[in-house]
């Protein structure tokens, strides 16, 4: 009878050697302006381990959980590419005719603003529509070229995230087979993808149900309670799409949301802009417990935790850090704590 010798666990050099490529390959994320390709591939293989089990359980054979895997990743891809497309276009219709949007939208904004700031700032807002167009167009011939730039690079983050969700698809199909024998190596670099995901999944699900949440409170305010009063805010529903996108980034997405609908009800009226700034503290008051709860309650981690390593994350990589700074952190967090080093 053939013996199996056990699995040994892999050597404190082998363990070593996968920290730094781990890190290494995070820091290059950012570096090669990759972090949209990643969390995309990191959200379709969630979505798929998520939900292949409920379905494997009732497909008997190993081939065939394979092929369960397969149409689910295909669906999940294919989903996830049409909610993009969708809320572009959405944000596109909503946005409309660019004409109308300074003459009914930017313009009442700018009057409001003459009304209630002192003499010295509104000498510098413009006079009149026109005011506001040439100004427009002078900003637009002063910096045409990064103009172009933010389209081609729009469209090279398209391709990113649809490359990406498709490598995440092809990750979660090669779980899906049987297992086979592999080197210390690679095993201890599966263990730190791994963990990873785990840190991937606990934050961003997580702030996934608190965004719902925060949206669904706007949207009762905005789309809700303000036009019963017979108020009607400017782009009420992309303010709505726009509290949920932002609220994806734990704390700082709800100052962003928070700026712009103030912002928006300022061209009512000051009473309604105060008004939608006390609601959203309110509001903001609310997430921070959830916050605490869900997000801290998933990596034992603070708020203020999340806040310092997005501050030095996005002091060393800019915006991208921001937004990556919540799961580095967790994932590192859970390094540490697996190594019994916090």
């Amino acid at each position: 009878m053939e013996s199996h010798s056990p699995i040994r666990p892999p050597s404190f050099a082998v363990r070593l050697t996968s920290y730094v490529l781990a890190g290494a390959t995070l820091a290059l994320v950012l570096g090669l302006h990759l972090l949209p390709a990643l969390f995309a591939g990191l959200l379709v293989y969630e979505l798929v381990q998520s939900t292949a089990p409920l379905l494997g359980k009732r497909v008997p054979s190993d081939r065939a959980r394979v092929l369960v895997v397969a149409v689910l990743a295909a669906i999940v891809v294919g989903l996830l590419v049409l909610l993009i497309l969708s809320a572009v276009s959405f944000l596109r219709n909503e946005i409309g005719n660019p004409e109308v949007l300074w003459q009914e939208q930017l313009m009442p904004l700018v009057e409001k603003a003459r009304e209630q700031l002192p003499a010295a700032v509104v000498g510098w807002l413009p006079d009149t529509v026109d005011d506001l167009r040439m100004m427009a167009m002078e900003l637009t011939r002063r910096h045409s070229v990064s103009l172009q730039t933010i389209g081609k690079e729009a469209a090279r983050v398209f391709v990113h995230i649809l490359i990406g969700m498709v490598l995440g698809a092809i990750v979660a199909l090669s779980r899906a087979r049987p297992a086979h024998q592999v080197g210390p190596l690679a095993t201890a670099l599966g263990l730190r993808a791994q963990r990873l995901a785990e840190a991937f999944h606990n934050i961003v699900f997580a702030q996934i149900k608190i965004s719902l949440l925060n949206t669904v409170f706007t949207a009762i305010f905005l789309l809700g309670v303000l036009p019963l009063m017979d108020i009607h805010v400017p782009l009420a529903k992309t303010l709505v799409v726009v509290t949920f996108v932002v609220g994806l980034l734990p704390v700082i997405g709800n100052l962003i949301s928070n700026t712009a609908i103030t912002i928006a009800g300022l061209s009512i009226s000051l009473g309604v802009g105060v008004a939608a700034l006390g609601f959203l503290i309110l509001i903001h008051k609310l997430e921070y417990f959830l916050n605490a709860r869900i997000v801290g309650g998933q990596i034992r981690a603070r708020a203020w935790e999340l806040l310092v390593a997005m501050l030095v994350m996005e002091a060393a990589f800019g915006l991208p850090g921001l937004i990556a700074g919540p799961i580095y952190y967790a994932y590192l967090k859970s390094e540490l704590e697996a190594e019994r080093l916090i």
